[in-house]
């Protein structure tokens, strides 16, 4: 539910090697075993960094504040666009030449938009630091957004919006976004839609670029065969070129409208259901015992509420899912599922029981000691490759977490007790849900 759009060009050769290597390599320890190193350059850029070197990899993962929701009005889908162009030539090369090294040295580049920031991420032999941190470089600080080079990219994005439209996961989700978030930048399409995509122009593409790539709104973290005193110097190559301050347009906090019953028919054989409220916020206390409840409701684990009712004891559906979107202007609880269309009332019938029974009762002890066995024995799971540990290491930030997050996450899960996730169920799921269907006759 989480908007995302991701545009990759892909490493081949000896980097997948590489990292199929470093995959192995990196699946030893726990999260807590992860030494993160604050590196800040001469002229100031800060990045977290763990060391490796049994690997000749190093990943690069690095965001930007802002997202999508820095779209203009009308021109939604332009992040989007952006994140497909930044390796459609650089500097002195056009887009062939800029992609061409790229394969010839097995770098990977990947650009994605998300609510409310834009992302990127460099993957290297360390054989090629030097000039995949160059090319990186001028991607972030050179971009040539040359003209037949945005029309390609557009035809590209205009095809795939088409697609779309066939897709009931996508209209649903897009219908959800909008009638939750009318007026608000949350509530657009996050790669646009034709009329919008289409009335995009090069100047709109650089002046996000101008507005969005500044150093003070930059956050990076770095895995791998480099060390400090190497990387200091290539944080102020890479990115010192980059403005120092950020001019974003200001988002308006907002909260979720609840309650709402939205339709929409399309000819598809199974109904696709959305279901949100208002959630919390990441900073918000509350957030680790919501997390912990909402394993146990409908988190993702075969021993959920909703998959044991839903798909277990009634057939109703393949996958059911609740989960928290803790954007930076606003909360959600939201979850899903596709069913049958005659068996879509029954299917949000009990869902809805649930989610009550959850608010009004809760959980037994022995789920809360199973669900927090779980989460805290599988956190090891999001640092078993480079990939992962710079992944976390952004997220981490981007949270504004500490950087001895790692180290504390499990005990904050350890710590949530039986009256805690009583509390915060009834808090959260007391509200009015919003349930936007999608399918035949709209269901």
């Amino acid at each position: 539910m989480m908007s995302v759009v991701r545009h990759i060009r892909r490493a081949t050769g000896a980097l997948a090697l590489a990292a199929g290597i470093g995959l192995s390599a990196l699946a030893a320890g726990p999260a807590e075993a992860v030494q993160i190193q604050r590196v800040v350059s001469p002229g100031g850029i800060e990045a977290w960094l763990v060391e490796e070197q049994a690997v000749p990899l190093i990943a690069v993962n690095f965001a930007f504040k802002g997202g999508n929701a820095q779209d203009p009005d009308g021109k939604a889908g332009l992040a989007n666009l952006l994140s497909t162009l930044l390796d459609e030539g650089a500097g002195e090369m056009d887009g062939q030449t800029f992609q061409g090294r790229l394969e010839d040295l097995s770098i990977r580049l990947a650009f994605e938009d998300s609510r409310d920031a834009f992302y990127g991420e460099m993957k290297t032999l360390s054989a090629h630091r030097d000039e995949a941190f160059d090319l990186l470089r001028l991607s972030l600080t050179k971009p040539r957004f040359d003209d037949d080079a945005v029309e390609r990219m557009r035809v590209q994005a205009i095809s795939g919006l088409r697609r779309e439209k066939r897709d009931p996961d996508t209209v649903a989700s897009r219908l959800w976004a909008r009638s939750i978030f009318p007026n608000h930048p949350y509530g657009r399409p996050a790669n646009g839609d034709e009329a919008s995509v289409a009335a995009i122009t090069g100047q709109d593409i650089r002046d996000y670029h101008g507005r969005v790539f500044a150093r003070d709104g930059l956050k990076i973290g770095v895995v791998g065969a480099i060390d400090a005193k190497t990387l200091a110097p290539l944080l102020d190559r890479v990115f010192g070129d980059l403005p120092a301050r950020q001019r974003l347009t200001p988002v308006a906090e907002v909260a979720p409208l609840s309650g709402l019953t939205v339709s929409e028919t399309i000819p598809n054989p199974q109904t696709v259901i959305r279901l949100s409220a208002e959630g919390l916020k990441r900073k918000d206390p509350d957030f680790i015992a919501a997390y912990v409840m909402n394993h146990i409701l409908g988190g993702g684990s075969f021993s959920s509420w909703l998959y044991t009712e839903v798909r277990e004891k009634r057939g109703l559906a393949y996958s059911v899912y609740t989960s928290l979107a803790p954007y930076d202007h606003a909360g959600i609880f939201y979850g899903g599922l596709g069913t049958r269309a005659d068996r879509a009332a029954e299917s949000i019938r009990v869902i809805r029981d649930e989610i009550k029974r959850m608010a009004e009762v809760g959980p037994t002890t022995a789920e809360l000691d199973k669900a927090k066995s779980y989460l805290t024995g599988s956190y090891a799971l999001r640092f078993d490759t480079s990939d992962k540990i710079a992944g976390q290491l952004l997220a981490i930030q981007m949270d504004d977490l500490g950087i001895d997050y790692i180290d504390k996450r499990n005990a904050l899960i350890e710590a949530v007790t039986l009256a805690d996730v009583k509390r915060v169920a009834a808090r959260l799921l007391s509200k009015p849900l919003t349930v936007v269907t999608v399918g035949p006759g709209g269901s």
